[in-house]
């Protein structure tokens, strides 16, 4: 009786995640925010992740402190344990090569002495191979393993096409990537349904899961600590040209080429238009290619720490939300959106699914379905020629701090883990049954 008492009392977490700070980005910043709840709220956080290396591929910060094999405490109270990784450039095989290194480094060190004996293993994705490393290091020291999907993983990867190398590609070759297509989504989905606790992001690709037999799925949503830029207001263009701002990570998913379309559209029905696309990935030089040949009035610019992005916001009219038309998407709604909606700067978006009925029914902005070139324009010329950009509602930024904001996820993420935490009374052998 006294062993199960010392393990009741046990509420320690330990996080395996590929991304943390000092990185900055949506992942980071959402654990950094829940650490600085969780750890005061007697949930003492350990952290396995490898060195800051995101999104260039190589460490970013020179302290020994971030090196593999450290020990650190961060901001918040939580114990930081840096793991190997692999330096890798912005090939799908390099980056996959490097998680696959971190979430074995992550199984060595999170049965060491310095990861102590923690009570819950949370694995969040993005970073796959952190699910499978999570799920290792809960069955290794019989905790409850959470889950984590900040995405639609792992039904995003037939749609994206990760597994497809661009150009031509052989018979053999193709199917070779459609079965490992068809494995790692049948080894995600396997994990998810051995979890203790699943949580997504949004309410719809909870629905999903549990339509797969995911016996425990909560929501616990991203969320933002942005403050309005200005007034709930119309803005009166007296003549000048419309300014739009996009600021974020500019890759595959967010279809940003339909943006630099629509404004070159836009020019050509004789309005003016200033379009600033600011931020880091693999489609910036793309994007910058696709404006020079199209003349479009668009800039592409690199990313800009997150204090400045208050400036963008207030230099611009309205701000660029946008993903691929591919239905796993449907059920996602990105963490840039909710940013948007806490800043009262009027969103132009390209969604479909939950984003889109969030954004229609909080009156945030304007939704046009994803890739569609000829509504994006029409929406912003309907502007130009009315001289008005519509305020967004004020609705909008009261939903984000009711439902978004990073109290509001913290007090959840509290509540689901003091439900879950009962697990490690469970003996030996019937835990061992749960994976």
């Amino acid at each position: 009786m006294i062993a199960r008492a010392t393990r009741q009392q046990n509420r320690t977490i330990l996080l395996v995640t590929h991304h943390f700070a000092p990185e900055t980005g949506a992942p980071q910043r959402r654990w950094g925010a829940l650490a600085s709840h969780l750890v005061p709220a007697g949930f003492p956080v350990t952290v396995l992740t490898p060195p800051p290396h995101y999104p260039s591929g190589k460490i970013t910060q020179p302290s020994p402190e971030v090196r593999p094999g450290s020990v650190t405490t961060g901001s918040h109270g939580e114990k930081i344990l840096r793991v190997n990784f692999r330096e890798h450039s912005h090939k799908l095989g390099s980056r996959v090569a490097d998680q696959l290194v971190a979430a074995a480094s992550s199984v060595l060190r999170g049965v060491g002495p310095a990861a102590g004996r923690p009570a819950v293993v949370i694995a969040t994705v993005p970073g796959i191979p952190s699910v499978a490393a999570g799920w290792a290091l809960a069955r290794w020291h019989r905790a409850a393993l959470v889950v984590e999907m900040r995405d639609a993983w792992p039904d995003l990867i037939e749609p994206s096409g990760i597994l497809l190398r661009r150009g031509r590609s052989g018979g053999l070759r193709r199917r070779l990537r459609d079965l490992a297509a068809r494995l790692v989504h049948r080894a995600v989905t396997r994990l998810q349904a051995r979890a203790d606790l699943v949580v997504t992001t949004t309410a719809a690709f909870a629905e999903v899961l549990r339509s797969r037999g995911v016996r425990n799925v909560a929501v616990v949503r991203n969320g933002t600590a942005f403050t309005p830029v200005r007034e709930h207001a119309p803005i009166h263009l007296a003549g000048r040209p419309l300014r739009i701002v996009y600021a974020g990570t500019v890759g595959r998913s967010q279809g940003l080429d339909v943006t630099v379309r629509a404004a070159a559209l836009v020019q050509e029905r004789g309005h003016a238009v200033e379009v600033r696309i600011v931020g880091h990935g693999n489609e910036l030089e793309p994007l910058r290619l696709l404006a020079a040949e199209l003349g479009a009035p668009v800039r592409v610019e690199p990313s800009v720490p997150s204090t400045q992005v208050r400036d963008l916001y207030t230099w611009a009219d309205t701000v660029i939300v946008s993903l691929k038309d591919w239905e796993p998407f449907e059920w996602t709604v990105p963490s840039k959106l909710y940013e948007v909606m806490a800043s009262g700067v009027v969103a132009s978006t390209c969604l479909a699914g939950e984003a889109a009925s969030l954004v229609t029914a909080t009156g945030a902005g304007a939704v046009v379905r994803p890739g569609d070139v000829e509504g994006l324009a029409d929406l912003w010329c309907g502007w130009l020629s009315d001289g008005v950009v519509p305020a967004a509602s004020p609705d909008a930024s009261a939903w984000v701090a009711e439902h978004a904001s990073d109290e509001v996820l913290g007090n959840r993420y509290t509540e689901l883990l003091d439900e879950l935490l009962p697990h490690p009374l469970l003996d030996d052998a019937e835990r061992g049954a749960r994976f």
